[in-house]
Order: C-alpha cells, then structure tokens, then sequence
C-alpha cells in the first residue's frame, strides 16, 4: 500500500513539474523577431499578467490584448500598469519591466 502510494505521489510530482515548464522555442517563435525585450517582456507578461489577460492576450476576467497597440500608446499603456484601471490593480508590475511590458504590448496591432 505504502509502495502504490509512493508511486502515485512521484508520478503526479512528475506530470505538475513538467507542466511547469515554458517551450523556449514556441516562446522565441512568438517573438517575431523582437530580439532579448520582446522575449523578456512576454514572460514579465505571462508571469504577472496572463492570469487575468490570456496567455495568448485573449482576455479573460481582464480585456483582450491582442490589438491593444492600435488603441492606446506606449505611455498610455504604461499609466494603465502603473495606476490600473476599473477592475486591474496599480502596480502589477515596477520599475524598469513597465517600459518592457508597455513598449511590447503598444507593438500589439
């Protein structure tokens, strides 16, 4: 009894840390080219922000993101993330990775 119990408890601990895990190269075949802002830009996005954005910037409990570069400049963007706005928090994100996040997103045409 002990042995299946083990046994199970490896084998889920195997399959939650392999879904873990990001695809480097689906992640570099996003970019389109941005270079090393676009990639770290999308993983500060998809650590602080998919939960509510998408994963793909579909939207979920937050807006579609997708073409939110033909909405809304950089700088307007990056106010969003800093101030928030209706139901998204102030500060999600600080310091140097609001310009990364909002210069990445204002591309979003």
């Amino acid at each position: 009894m002990k042995m299946k119990l083990a046994g199970l408890l490896l084998g889920t601990s195997l399959v939650l840390a392999a879904c873990g895990g990001g695809n480097e190269a689906n992640d570099n075949n996003k970019n389109n080219g941005g270079g090393a802002t676009s990639s770290a830009a999308e993983q500060i996005f998809q650590q602080s922000c998919a939960s509510c954005h998408g994963q793909n910037l579909e939207g979920k409990v937050g807006p579609n993101l997708q073409k939110v570069g033909s909405k809304y400049s950089k700088d307007e963007i990056k106010q969003i993330i800093e101030k928030g706005r209706g139901g998204m928090p102030a500060g999600v994100i600080k310091g140097a990775d609001v310009d990364k996040v909002a210069e990445w997103l204002a591309s979003k045409k």
